[in-house]
C-alpha cells in the first residue's frame, strides 16, 4: 500500500467517529495522565522527611522548672549560655548544632554573646548556621 493509501483510510475512520466516541477517548486519556501524574506526587511526598524539632536539654530543664518557681525566687533565662565551646578547640557553636552536641559536658565553656566568645580567642564554627 502507498502512503497515501494509508492517509485516505485513516481519514475515513476518523469521519465514522461520533462525539461520544471522542468523549470517551478523550476522557480515558484524561485519567491516565491524572493517574499517572497522582502516583508521582506521592512518591515525592514519601521521600521527604518530617521536620523534627529538637531543644537544648539545659534550655528544656529551665522551660519545665519556670512554673514551678516562687514569687521570691527567678529562673534564670538561659541556664549556661547561648554559645558553647571546647576547651580543646578553636570553634563555639549553638549548643543544639552538631558540633556543640559532640562536645562532653566536661570540656564545655559557655558564653553569653559571639563577641565573648572571639575575645577568647574563638572563631564561629562553618557548619553551624546562623553564627557570624
Amino acid at each position: 500500500m502507498i502512503i497515501g493509501e494509508y492517509l485516505q483510510k485513516s481519514k475515513s475512520k476518523i469521519d465514522d467517529l461520533t462525539r461520544s466516541d471522542l468523549y470517551i477517548v478523550t476522557v480515558i486519556i484524561l485519567v491516565g495522565f491524572a493517574g499517572f501524574g497522582l502516583g508521582r506526587l506521592s512518591l515525592i511526598e514519601d521521600s521527604k522527611e518530617p521536620v523534627r524539632i529538637e531543644f537544648p536539654e539545659h534550655l528544656s530543664a529551665s522551660v519545665l522548672n519556670s512554673g514551678k518557681t516562687t514569687e521570691g525566687t527567678a529562673v534564670p533565662s538561659v541556664v549556661n549560655g547561648l554559645l558553647v565551646a571546647s576547651k580543646n578547640g578553636s570553634k563555639y557553636h549553638y549548643p543544639w548544632c552538631s558540633g556543640g552536641k559532640r562536645i562532653s559536658e566536661k570540656n564545655k565553656i559557655w558564653f553569653d554573646s559571639a563577641e565573648e566568645a572571639r575575645f577568647a580567642g574563638y572563631t564561629p564554627a562553618a557548619n553551624c548556621k546562623g553564627l557570624k
